[in-house]
């Protein structure tokens, strides 16, 4: 394994976004990334364009919702499994490929609101299936990253002000437990292991100037398996991306691995 740069992007909207996308990859030039909300169907989907950045890709679409796709520079991902395995599912939410000597999985989690509902109890379904399915990622000897847009804030501190979201389906004590359930596999979460004592934003809505207030949200994840977390180096947000015009409500976060030889301090 060298070393790389993977970033998960929550896009909303690759037609719409795809200039964004575009620059970002050019300034930034991740290794790997996982995309979600193309909001488009697979024959929509810019490979075409894409390449010509120096990317390849792999892409599992759906008209108007959900979405997911795997990036990567230089290369071209090699599926594993399209949806999550064992799990009838007529929404586009997983992607798992081997890219660049690691396993990715790429996901979006359901929204589940409104709650209580069979949004959230679809929610709960996917999650719970999410959980089986990632412990055997987690004791895999192969170093495997799960990233994507959890739709979980995973504690209070996690968003500048609960009060407002007390109903929301990412701040409800079942999808918290979930994700702590992955945590408890032995799952590395990126971001709060390098920052435990710093709030970390990756998401700010659209309404009452929250980009502008940083009234943010962490809902974005990398979780690292225990082959893959001894060479984290870094981890952030390209928080620029959500102030760049017609931006996505997420920003990228993204996570520097180092290379096999060099291995990090854990």
């Amino acid at each position: 394994m060298k070393a790389l740069k993977i970033a998960t992007y929550n896009v909303n909207g690759i037609k719409a976004r795809l200039p964004n996308l575009l620059q970002w990859l050019e300034r930034e030039a991740p290794d790997v990334v996982c995309l979600q909300e193309l909001k488009a169907p697979d024959k929509a989907f810019p490979a075409a364009e894409l390449e010509a950045a120096g990317y390849g890709s792999l892409h599992h679409g759906q008209l108007s919702w959900n979405g997911v796709a795997v990036l990567a520079r230089d290369a071209e991902p090699l599926l594993i499994h399209q949806g999550l395995p064992d799990f009838e599912d007529d929404q586009s939410r997983y992607l798992e490929a081997a890219v660049h000597g690691i396993i990715v999985g790429c996901l979006y989690l359901p929204n589940g609101n409104p709650q209580p509902g069979p949004k959230f109890e679809y929610k709960l379904k996917w999650f719970d299936r999410l959980i089986e399915h990632a412990q055997s990622l987690q004791a895999s000897e192969h170093p495997v990253v799960l990233a994507g847009d959890f739709n979980v804030v995973p504690t209070d501190f996690d968003i500048y002000n609960p009060r407002s979201w007390l109903k929301d389906a990412l701040l409800q004590p079942e999808s918290r437990e979930r994700y702590q359930q992955l945590l408890e596999q032995g799952w590395t979460d990126s971001i709060r292991h390098l920052y435990p004592d710093e709030q970390v934003y990756t998401f700010w809505d659209y309404f009452r100037q929250h980009w502008q207030k940083n009234s943010g949200l962490r809902i974005d994840h990398l979780l690292l398996n225990p082959a893959l977390a001894p060479y984290l180096q870094e981890a952030g947000v390209h928080a620029w991306v959500r102030n760049e015009p017609h931006a996505s409500d997420h920003a990228p976060t993204w996570i520097q691995l180092a290379g096999r030889k060099q291995r990090a301090k854990h």
